[in-house]
């Protein structure tokens, strides 16, 4: 490929000086664990500033939790897990729609609020925002309409009734990347299905989720919801391990899952995954490759990049490979990074920590060593703020790190295959299996080469779109359990075998 080298022209939109706060000093929630229904002092006096990516600004110090807040939670789930386990899905439901109620009437404080702790632009936290009440909407329609196995004779003289139940207390550990919609994708379906729940956000960005519970906390029986907050090696680890835990459900890093798997091994509870992913974009000689760049536009830098499905690998065709990626870079070029004060027209905000800015600025450096060209960005930008110039990298060996590893931020690396079978076997070769894109406009052959990849979700001629109504969740490294969908409240729920003898 001989696309010029690029240089980062980006520069960060500022908000004024004089600008205000996205969300006043009331606005923010209780800087304390929710537990039993309400906001008590935890057992320890250590806390943890929760910081602006974009301005690098402390705006809240939240408790850092130990083992036995986790314990009072628990204990708190326990105790509400039968009442709320017998109520008969319409009374779930109407409570379900509440709560949709409550976050829509709350929607521009829930923006705001997530766009100060995250960094994303407010297009990103409002696109959260109404995704988070669908699924709530969502699962409060599909807990009454529920399918299984129809009661029968299946031996005779004896006749088999399946039925559905609640696991009982559900442990839900979320990244720090998509704060609250995480949330609510765990929460929705465990409520729907009748469990009580301790939820443990992360660290970083814990705000629209103690948000949440102040706002629903009239809405639930105590108990049903809880909140701690925390770090994962204490009050992840403890969730984790917690005899009282039904099942531990986590969306975050391949490390992360590992860690809560041993953890839950002892006791052999359930575990649902949602790790990492790496998708490959198939690019075919055929394809509308203005429409595909346009669209990889935002697919590949929605929220920064700092998105598990990202079209961050994309794989072109050797005969439009330059074509395709002078247009990428064009589009690339195009994007508007800043503060989510800085007004609706910016796209991409910062890396939501020092760490993690320090993460994908490493994995660029290593790649330029490495032999990758930098045809758009590939730099840090001047602070405050944890900004990097949205990035396409080409020229990439085989196998190297960049197209291998989940990178999780603003960068696209492009590679070139010469026939299917090469772009097959090369997006298959990588541990992980979440998403991947196919474009083309030979139906034939988007049949065949998306039953061909090793990937939990497939699009056809888009990437990164998302519905409540169909799953969510990968293969290999990527996983296990499904969110969204009426597979997620089957993956929350036990099937049981009842069989009564009627012979006479």
């Amino acid at each position: 490929m001989t696309t010029s080298t690029g240089s980062t022209t980006a520069t960060v939109r500022r908000a004024p000086d004089d600008a205000p706060p996205l969300v006043s000093p009331a606005g923010l929630p209780p800087a304390r664990h929710f537990i039993g229904g309400t906001f008590p002092e935890g057992s320890s006096e250590a806390v943890i500033d929760v910081v602006d990516p974009s301005t690098e600004r402390v705006i809240a110090r939240i408790p850092e939790g130990t083992a036995e807040d986790i314990d009072r939670a628990v204990a708190a789930a326990v105790g509400a897990k039968d009442a709320w386990a017998r109520l008969v899905p319409k009374d779930r439901s109407e409570v379900l729609h509440a709560i949709a109620d409550r976050l829509a009437e709350h929607t521009d404080l829930l923006v705001r609020l997530e766009s100060a702790n995250t960094g994303k632009p407010l297009e990103v936290s409002r696109d959260d925002v109404a995704m988070t009440i669908d699924a709530f909407r969502f699962m409060a329609g599909a807990s009454r309409a529920t399918t299984s196995m129809a009661a029968g004779e299946y031996a005779e003289d004896h006749l088999s009734v399946i039925l559905r139940e609640p696991l009982g207390v559900i442990g839900v550990i979320t990244p720090w990347n998509y704060p609250l919609l995480m949330a609510a994708w765990k929460i929705a379906p465990i409520l729907a299905a009748g469990n009580t729940l301790v939820i443990k956000p992360s660290e970083q960005t814990p705000l629209t989720t103690l948000k949440f519970a102040e706002l629903v906390a009239g809405l639930l029986p105590p108990g049903v919801v809880n909140v701690v907050t925390g770090y994962g090696a204490v009050t992840g680890a403890r969730l984790a391990e917690h005899p009282d835990v039904d099942m531990i459900a986590l969306t975050g890093s391949v490390p992360s899952g590992r860690a809560v798997a041993r953890a839950a091994a002892d006791t052999l509870k359930r575990v649902h995954l949602e790790l990492g992913g790496k998708a490959p974009v198939l690019v075919f000689p055929d394809a509308d490759l203005a429409a595909a760049a346009s669209s990889l536009r935002t697919a590949a830098f929605w929220n920064a990049g700092q998105e598990c499905g990202a079209a961050c690998r994309i794989l072109v065709h050797e005969s439009v490979a330059e074509r395709f990626t002078e247009q990428l870079v064009g589009e690339v070029g195009s994007l508007t990074v800043g503060e989510p004060r800085s007004g609706e027209e910016t796209e991409v905000g910062p890396m939501v920590s020092k760490a993690h800015f320090d993460r994908v600025t490493g994995y660029l450096e290593r790649a330029k060593k490495d032999g990758a060209r930098v045809a758009a960005g590939g730099e840090a930008l001047d602070g405050p703020g944890y900004f990097i110039a949205p990035t396409v990298l080409v020229d990439l060996p085989e196998g190297a790190e960049a197209t291998r590893q989940e990178i999780f931020g603003p960068v696209v690396t492009v590679e070139t295959f010469a026939d299917e079978d090469e772009a097959v076997r090369r997006a298959n070769d990588t541990p992980l299996g979440l998403s991947a894109s196919v474009w083309t406009e030979n139906a034939r052959r988007s049949h065949a080469i998306a039953a061909r990849l090793d990937s939990g979700t497939v699009w056809v001629n888009s990437h990164l779109v998302l519905a409540c109504e169909a799953p969510w969740g990968g293969f290999k490294g990527s996983g296990y359990g499904r969110d969204l969908s009426v597979y997620a409240l089957e993956d929350f729920s036990r099937t049981k075998h009842v069989m009564h003898h009627h012979g006479r």
